[in-house]
């Protein structure tokens, strides 16, 4: 493999000023996502997850996601099979 000298970047006044706006940019986006998020927690739809026991969350987590948990068992057979004892 060959060897090279490194190659000199500079900055020109033209990649400042792309930064610059684009860092306003994503600092418009961020202040409204969070007004938007300030906004829906005022009336009651952001706070809902925080107000609600720990089973209805569960529960409302699992139906957001598809989960249907299937009930456990308590008998001996259904834990260890056909083995007897």
């Amino acid at each position: 493999m060959l060897r090279r000298k490194p190659t000199r970047l500079e900055l020109k006044l033209d990649d400042i000023e792309e930064f610059e706006s684009i860092r306003k940019d994503l600092e418009t986006r961020k202040k409204q996502k969070e007004d938007v998020e300030v906004v829906g927690g005022s009336d009651g739809e952001g706070a809902i997850g925080l107000s609600i026991d720990p089973k209805n969350r569960e529960q409302m987590i699992n139906d957001r996601i598809g989960y249907k948990p299937q009930p456990k068992p308590n008998n001996r057979s259904s834990q260890f099979g056909s083995f007897e004892f």
